[in-house]
């Protein structure tokens, strides 16, 4: 891979938007769209890039960007490639952007189809576990015990009581051509992933978890470093599905202390001993899973 910190384009393509301090999203989008140059288009639903990157006259993309509909995103890029292949186009990527609710949830229909045809496109998830733009409510990507508007905290059930949806493995069953985990608290392996997909014909998926300092009630200078430790604590992986093959990309040889991630955290302040207990025992019956059954040590 050719991409790092002293390649990186210096040109910017989304600049100037309204996101809170600290976001992850913004982030993700900003370095993804370095990476893959001035010849993305990219397609953005409903959600927090939309709102924070298309306020007339301010508008944030240098690059050819459109919105969506929320449920719409994958559908979207299928048309936008489909047209420019029309016109005899090849020098671009179309690339979308979209959070958690609007491909876990609200999106997976068109995303799975256009798998399913194999489209020659590249769709980003920005992961930040909730419904941010609209009030901090539950999607399928909300992690267990999290408080939101939507599962509160309260004397009986403490937060989401369901566990995070597995979107990597759900897109990978599909036979996709390329798809990965990322986090910005990992950039380089972000960037390498970003390259990669962009550079495949047919349809790639990254997923990256990028905290979201409003929701998850973290300090917005603490965003790269939450990301970082969520990886490192275990509770989110780093990994590839290509040709068939999956690749975990860091196995940490020790966990940080999952308790640290969670107690700075105030989505999760409620939780009890017992309750972090208990995600770590979730942690542990993944890894179980992930170390003998799907990826060979890297």
């Amino acid at each position: 891979m050719s991409v790092n910190v002293n390649t990186l384009r210096e040109e910017e393509f989304f600049f100037g938007h309204k996101a809170c301090a600290g976001c992850g999203g913004a982030l993700a989008v900003r370095i993804a769209l370095k990476v893959i140059g001035p010849n993305a288009i990219a397609t953005i639903p409903a959600g927090c890039m939309s709102a924070v990157g298309f306020n007339f006259p301010q508008l944030c993309f240098k690059n050819n960007a459109i919105i969506s509909t929320f449920a719409g995103t994958a559908s979207m890029m299928t048309g936008i490639e489909a047209g420019l292949k029309a016109l005899g186009k090849k020098d671009y990527k179309v690339v979308g952007f979209a959070g958690d609710g609007g491909t876990a949830d609200i999106g997976i229909q068109a995303l799975s189809g256009a798998i399913d045809r194999n489209d020659d496109v590249l769709y980003i998830c920005y992961d930040n576990e909730a419904y941010m733009n609209t009030g901090i409510q539950k999607s399928s990507l909300t992690p267990f015990g999290a408080k939101t508007t939507t599962t509160p905290a309260g004397r009986n059930i403490k937060g989401n009581q369901k566990v995070k949806k597995n979107m990597f493995e759900i897109v990978a069953a599909h036979g996709i051509s390329y798809c990965a985990t990322a986090s910005i608290g990992y950039l380089q392996d972000f960037m390498n992933k970003v390259e990669k997909a962009a550079s495949i014909k047919g349809t790639s998926y990254i997923h990256v978890l990028a905290p979201c300092p409003t929701g998850w009630g973290i300090r917005t200078d603490e965003c790269i470093e939450v990301a970082k430790e969520v990886v490192d604590c275990g509770l989110w992986y780093l990994a590839e599905y290509e040709n068939g093959t999956y690749r975990l990309n860091r196995r940490p040889r020790e966990f940080t202390d999952v308790a640290h991630y969670i107690k700075r955290q105030d989505r999760f302040r409620h939780l009890s001993d017992l309750e972090i207990k208990e995600i770590i025992l979730q942690r542990d019956a993944k890894w179980q899973l992930l170390d003998k059954q799907y990826f060979s040590k890297n």
